[in-house]
């Protein structure tokens, strides 16, 4: 889906209201705003979350070592804990 919609000249820009609901946005919110070499992506903080799990998940997929529990452990050995 491609929208257009305007900037004020203070910065403000509206989402439609069925995007905003679509997104679970009714009652207000937050987006993250990502600038990429191709433009601008907005996300929920929930997509924003999903997406960081992906890329989290493609590098470490096949590394249980990479984990954070994982991680605290052997943080925990190094320190004598």
């Amino acid at each position: 889906m491609t929208l257009q919609v305007n900037i004020t000249a203070n910065g403000r820009m509206s989402l439609p209201a069925d995007l905003r609901k679509r997104l679970g946005l009714t009652g207000g919110g937050a987006l993250i705003v990502e600038e990429t070499p191709d433009g601008v992506i907005l996300r929920t903080v929930a997509q924003s979350v999903a997406h960081a799990r992906a890329l989290a998940r493609k590098y470490t997929a096949d590394k249980p070592e990479a984990s954070v529990d994982s991680f605290l452990a052997n943080r925990r050995a190094e320190s004598g804990e």
